[in-house]
């Protein structure tokens, strides 16, 4: 089955495709290993930054070694590419999906280059699906004090249904991701909690299969809520950061004299796997 029809049948399932964000090989080991431990499909995700840290071709070569070799279902998506060069580097690379993020305009000047993206990328590789952002939810995947400045979390600032359906049919997006009450990175007091009610909405109209973001620091109880209304993938990426930096901080207390990575870091692979089996349990009801 190719990515579509995975996202299809989770959404008839009502199920959700856990997309967890890398950039070195201890977070792709792990998310993988635990995939594979659970039989369940992946999607892997490389920001700009993480991309142009681990290097776009590489990381697509690497995953669809993966794919082959193991005959699994995982897969590469390009996770908040802003520019439509950028989304032309990771579609010559391979990737099997890409998310162009203009979630920070007004939707008008939105639409128009999302509209872009998406005609370049159908011209190229119509297999590659194309998602689209509604609403600003932050860019940073780290522990914040309070809500980021500008980030949409008012009532009245987060995605509408009338505003969805007119994304989706303007532009011709594959995947939409709206703000719905989530935010990038993790609030310390606690993150706002999701409006179920308009996701219930959106996804009933708005003609696309819809992403939820900022996974990290949502509660059980509001993920599987969000998956019943209709949700089909779930990004994390927070806390695989922190459980990388606890696991990297284990094994150095462990191993203090220790110079080889690869006896080092096996505390961060167990780290991120313990996170990484948890949020597959719970998207793909396994608990």
């Amino acid at each position: 089955m190719n990515l579509k029809e995975i996202i299809r049948e989770a959404g008839n399932k009502k199920t959700a495709i856990g997309h967890f964000n890398i950039s070195d090989l201890v977070a792709l080991k792990a998310i993988f290993e635990s995939a594979q431990e659970l039989n369940v499909p992946v999607i892997i995700g490389t920001s700009e930054g993480e991309a142009g840290f681990v290097d776009i071709e590489q990381t697509a070569a690497l995953i669809k070694s993966l794919r082959q070799e193991h005959n699994f279902p995982i897969f590469l998506n390009a996770d908040h590419f802003h520019s439509l060069e950028g989304i032309k580097k990771a579609v010559a690379a391979g990737y099997d999906a890409v998310l162009f993020d203009a979630g920070k305009l007004p939707i008008e000047e939105n639409i128009k280059k999302t509209k872009e993206v998406v005609d370049y990328v159908r011209s190229v590789n119509p297999n590659i699906l194309i998602e689209g952002e509604l609403g600003y939810i932050g860019t940073s995947s780290k522990i914040f004090e309070g809500v980021p400045e500008g980030v949409s979390i008012k009532p009245e600032d987060l995605t509408t249904q009338e505003q969805a359906e007119r994304f989706v049919k303007e532009t011709g997006v594959d995947l939409l991701a709206p703000a719905v009450g989530n935010i990038h990175g993790i609030i310390s007091s606690g993150n706002p909690n999701l409006d179920i009610e308009r996701i219930k909405q959106i996804c009933k109209t708005a003609g696309a299969s819809i992403v939820l973001h900022g996974g990290s620091g949502i509660s059980d109880k509001d993920f599987i809520s969000a998956i019943e209304a209709g949700v089909s993938i779930i990004h994390i990426n927070t806390e695989l950061r922190i459980a990388w930096r606890k696991g990297v901080e284990e094994g150095l207390a462990e191993n203090p004299k220790e110079v080889a990575p690869y006896k080092i870091l096996p505390e961060a692979v167990e780290e991120i796997k313990k996170v990484v089996r948890a949020r597959l349990k719970l998207f793909n009801k396994l608990v």
